[in-house]
């Protein structure tokens, strides 16, 4: 309220008019005066309490899993386009060793199982495919090393964040308990900033996981459609007749 909208609802014989004002021009004043404190992230943190630390540990974790294992699959999803049709060149020559080397040379999911499948030539088919299927099978489970702890941490860290708020209102009553008559907003605002700080945080770290390991699925199955289609065309090269 200003000086002159004082003025116009006090009388203009009031005694006190001026000494009022001044009071609430000296509040406005200092009001302006005194700076707004303001909490960085680390702060914040800090008021989540002990929670805080193993969900920083999962976070950690989690984000190494997804980089290690996105590196390894982004590898192993890459195509030769001239892999199978060299592979047909060697196998109807009758260069087995050649093939078998360049499997090697080649270091890919698919070309493990055509070499594995190399290897069993001259064996009756069904043969040859149980063991290039038992090959693909070990190569999934090689590349999905570590998705177990990405879904776990994507269903548990909002559980310790809900432990946290647990945790963060059982300390705001119990602050509010002691403080009796006398309690105030300081009295419990740490319990309340446990509950909520650790609820954020839970939630972060779990969905953090949560799109990692769905993006990792989804590159996996990427790469099983490319072991599948290999296996195929290598099945249908043993059926070839030789030129």
């Amino acid at each position: 309220m200003s000086i002159s909208i004082l003025s116009s609802i006090l009388p203009q014989d009031a005694p006190h008019v001026e000494a009022v004002a001044d009071s609430l021009q000296s509040a406005a004043v200092s009001a302006q005066a005194s700076p707004v404190s303001e909490m960085s992230l680390w702060e914040l943190c800090l008021e989540g309490g002990w929670i805080m630390i193993p969900l920083a540990v999962l976070l950690v974790i989690s984000v190494y899993v997804f980089i290690e294992r996105a590196v390894v699959i982004g590898k192993a999803a890459r195509e030769d386009g001239t892999f199978m049709q060299r592979i047909r060149d060697y196998i109807h020559e009758g260069e087995v060793e050649s093939a078998l080397n360049l499997c090697k040379k080649t270091q890919s999911p698919y070309a493990r199982l055509i070499s594995k499948g190399i290897s069993r030539i001259g064996r009756p088919t069904s043969d040859v495919l149980v063991a290039v299927e038992n090959t693909g099978n070990l190569e999934v489970a090689d590349l999905s090393k570590g998705l177990p702890w990405l879904a776990t941490t994507a269903s548990g860290a909002p559980m310790l964040g809900f432990l946290g708020t647990v945790v963060g209102m059982v300390q705001a009553f119990y602050a509010i308990a002691n403080s009796g008559t006398a309690a105030s907003i300081g009295s419990f605002a740490g319990g309340i900033y446990t509950a909520l700080v650790t609820t954020v945080a839970g939630l972060v770290v779990g969905i953090v996981a949560m799109f990692g390991y769905n993006y990792l699925v989804a590159r996996i199955n990427k790469v099983m459609n490319l072991m599948e289609a290999r296996t195929m065309e290598f099945m249908d090269l043993l059926n070839e007749p030789a030129n």
